[in-house]
């Protein structure tokens, strides 16, 4: 097929690659505008943008698709479809039908499940024990277009948001290129979404990496396991200093123990740093004390007085 390809993260990446490996012409890359990084806050190319140059395809990144102008730019390519995967731009109604095969979607979600910004973070966070990746046919609403394929993934007690974002990105490109070969029947055959059973993956904010001690050891572990690597999940260590220290905590695991005053330490041994919760408590295994490299608990355990110390 004639395609054109929307994506900005690393998310995207591998579809792009998919899409080209199995032979269909990509005449354009959409993707955002290049964006401050870094110490010197140099202008710098998304991983979309970075992997098109390497593969020799033409890069467009407008600021809005709304526009007559890049309308007329979208139809100029005369593609058969346009595949979007995380491009991070809303599509008006004249750009879903700019195409004779229309938009298609690689949405991190078994829809109806979670739409929005961050399905694969909410569904660590929250328990589920599976998720997956859907094609859908894309409408003017927020991931509410029909499902033309789906796969599943599971969700393990170590299952983390780095962990689950690269499967789900590998699964998606395999399916993207499935439902390719196959697209008009799968078109055919849609299913429309129940939106009964739709939940808002909010997009994650830096402010939801503090860790409350008064939850469950449970809940803290899917948290801290969803928002890995980014915004993280950090705690202030009360230890006897004036302000206490700021530490990121990297990786942990439910233990069994009695609830006690949540926030305390409880022991500390070569398996980590053990805290009492409000519910259980939790086992600390690595974590990273502010402005120092992730290390094990249990080595930074040792390196400092704990006795009588706790987390806020």
């Amino acid at each position: 097929m004639r395609l054109i390809f929307a994506g900005s993260p690393d998310f995207s990446v591998p579809g792009l690659r998919a899409l080209v490996a199995a032979g269909h012409d990509v005449v354009a890359v959409y993707t955002q505008p290049d964006r401050p990084a870094g110490r010197g806050r140099k202008l710098t190319a998304n991983p979309v943008k970075q992997a098109a140059l390497a593969l020799n395809l033409p890069v467009c990144q407008p600021l809005s698709l709304k526009t007559d102008e890049a309308l007329a730019e979208l139809k100029s390519w005369q593609a058969d479809a346009m595949i979007v995967a995380a491009y991070g731009l809303i599509l008006p109604q004249t750009v879903l039908d700019a195409f004779p095969s229309g938009c298609i979607n690689v949405h991190a979600s078994l829809l109806p499940r979670w739409r929005g910004a961050a399905p694969i973070q909410r569904a660590i966070q929250v328990g589920d024990s599976e998720t997956g990746v859907t094609i859908m046919q894309m409408a003017l609403g927020l991931d509410t277009g029909d499902m033309l394929a789906k796969v599943t993934c599971p969700i393990t007690a170590e299952t983390t948001g780095a962990s689950l974002h690269d499967e789900l990105a590998a699964a998606g490109a395999s399916l993207l290129v499935e439902v390719l070969a196959d697209l008009p029947a799968r078109q055919a055959n849609a299913e429309m979404q129940d939106d009964e059973l739709a939940n808002y993956a909010h997009k994650l904010q830096k402010a939801e990496s503090q860790l409350d001690w008064h939850k469950s050891a449970a809940d803290l572990d899917r948290q801290i396991r969803a928002f890995n690597p980014w915004p993280g999940t950090q705690t202030r260590l009360m230890d006897g200093s004036a302000d206490g220290l700021n530490v990121k905590v990297w990786a942990a695991t439910p233990v069994s123990g009695d609830a006690g005053d949540a926030g305390q330490i409880v022991a500390i041994n070569e398996q980590g740093i053990t805290v009492a919760c409000g519910d259980g408590q939790l086992l600390i295994t690595e974590l990273q004390p502010a402005g120092k490299r992730r290390m094990s608990a249990s080595d930074f355990g040792r390196s400092r007085q704990l006795q009588n110390a706790s987390f806020s």
